[in-house]
């Protein structure tokens, strides 16, 4: 394994993961979104009965009604699942429209929200209030944490290492342990990695540290622990990031890297292996 950078010098090499997204900008999503509440507004009467004939026309069209009351497509889901006892919408608008729809009107009062909606003129300050509580940034930022879990999934197939993804690893006196990558597998780990990617900061850094930390106290003494580190978020949080570049330098773990080192994490996974004999001759 390669010497280890200073604190600064790591903090130097994180980057932004996320993507800026033009909040004007169009997609499919939004125009199907536009196409929905454009079509409720032509309806000629909003109740329970004219909602289901809707959605049974347009079973896709179902997250309208959600967001309509403030419901995420997640949300939704949950509710429909919690009354309906599934949350798939699109069969559940074409096979039982009318319960679909009462569940709305009983538990959210679809009908009036609709009614008081639909033709009323909304202004700049509406908009930025509705951006505030959209969930496309958190679904944006999932995103971004699972592009470093990609990357180091490609790199270990590249280097043709079997391996699995998003699973726990079993080391020291049967314990075991999260991470993201292991190869080959959990019960037979030789090489273990963490990928923690943020954006933005929160509790959730603090359980990636906790989450490193377990991994670096349950390891076997021939077991690798690797952390893949990256976001701007970290830069907020910089004592939680100390923490694991402690590890590090104590030798709890065996490498910490961000998405601009990914590089030296391939040659120091590469190196792991073949001192582990986990390539085939």
């Amino acid at each position: 394994m390669r010497s280890i950078p200073t604190f600064e010098e790591y903090l130097d090499t994180l980057g932004r993961l996320s993507i800026h997204v033009d909040p004007t900008a169009g997609s499919p999503q939004s125009a199907e979104l536009k196409e929905a509440a454009e079509s409720l507004g032509r309806l000629d009467e909003v109740s329970v009965v004219s909602l289901a004939r809707w959605v049974n026309s347009h079973p896709t069209w179902v997250p309208a009604l959600g967001l309509a009351v403030g419901l995420s497509q997640e949300q939704l889901r949950n509710q429909l699942r919690h009354h309906l006892g599934s949350s798939g919408w699109v069969s559940l608008a074409r096979d039982m429209p009318i319960p679909l729809v009462a569940m709305l009107e009983e538990h959210f009062d679809v009908v009036r929200l609709i009614e008081s909606q639909r033709d009323r003129s909304y202004d700049f300050g509406d908009i930025l209030v509705a951006r505030g509580g959209t969930r496309a940034a958190a679904s944006r930022a999932g995103a971004s944490g699972r592009r470093i879990e990609d990357e180091i999934e490609a790199i270990a197939l590249d280097l043709g290492l079997a391996c699995a993804t998003r699973t726990r690893f079993v080391g020291r006196n049967g314990r075991d342990a999260p991470c993201e990558l292991v190869v080959p597998d959990g019960p037979n780990a030789a090489i273990a990695v963490a990928a923690k990617g943020f954006d933005s900061t929160g509790s959730k850094l603090s359980d990636a540290v906790r989450e490193i930390e377990e991994m670096a106290d349950v390891r076997q003494p021939r077991q690798f622990i690797m952390a893949v580190i990256d976001g701007i978020g970290w830069k907020q949080r910089q004592a939680d990031l100390r923490r694991i570049h402690t590890l590090w330098a104590q030798q709890q773990i065996d490498g910490m890297y961000t998405l601009a080192t990914l590089g030296d994490f391939r040659a120091d996974l590469e190196e792991a292996a073949r001192l582990r004999g986990l390539f085939q001759l």
